[in-house]
């Protein structure tokens, strides 16, 4: 039987730099330019996607973005194993067109400000910082299937957020310190550390 209306999805998975998490591309736009994070089950109240993926027994944290969610997984569960049945989930729950965030409830539970959105009252040398995240640093690490926000800049020091794929990555610290801060380092002169906080 032929269904009308809901648009047909495709659900592809690549590898992240991180072994226990995948991430679960969509040709559908899930969150359009915004991400949220989801690292355990009582997090996930405002997304009802969220909220079903964690109904697998083996899903440790759930980050959906754009058109992708980042899915964790616990150590001794085995990706080929269950990467079938989390696309055919995934989906059946998008041609259904069930809701993926409930924007009401996320913006009632919100956490402490965490964006790369440039402010009117941001000083010159945070503007510059969320720049150079949002124009060089966002594109790549949502590659992986991760996010960074802007947490705070104090005294040179700018602290970060690793979300998705990035939290908990083994490497994540190497492209933080390597990466990261060495391209704020060289155009960002005021910029003298980059740390990191896991949500």
């Amino acid at each position: 039987m032929i269904k009308t209306g809901n648009p047909v999805i495709s659900i592809y998975t690549e590898q992240t730099p991180n072994p226990e998490t995948m991430k679960f591309v969509a040709n559908k736009l899930l969150y359009p330019g915004k991400s949220a994070d989801f690292p355990d089950v009582e997090s996930a109240k405002p997304s009802p996607l969220a909220n079903e993926l964690f109904g697998f027994p083996f899903i440790k944290s759930v980050f959906i973005a754009s058109n992708f969610v980042t899915l964790t997984k616990t150590p001794e569960t085995e990706w080929s194993d269950v990467v079938p049945a989390i696309r055919q989930f995934l989906k059946e729950y998008l041609e259904e067109g069930k809701a993926v965030i409930n924007e009401e409830e996320i913006k009632a539970i919100k956490k402490p400000e965490s964006t790369n959105t440039v402010h009117a009252d941001d000083d010159d040398v945070v503007k510059r910082i969320k720049e150079l995240l949002e124009n060089y640093v966002r594109p790549a690490v949502e590659m992986d299937g991760g996010a960074i926000q802007f947490r705070s800049y104090d005294d040179g020091v700018v602290n970060l957020m690793l979300q998705g794929s990035c939290s908990g990555c083994p490497s994540s610290m190497i492209t933080l310190k390597a990466g990261i801060e060495g391209m704020m380092k060289r155009m960002i002169p005021e910029v003298r550390e980059v740390v990191a906080e896991a949500e």
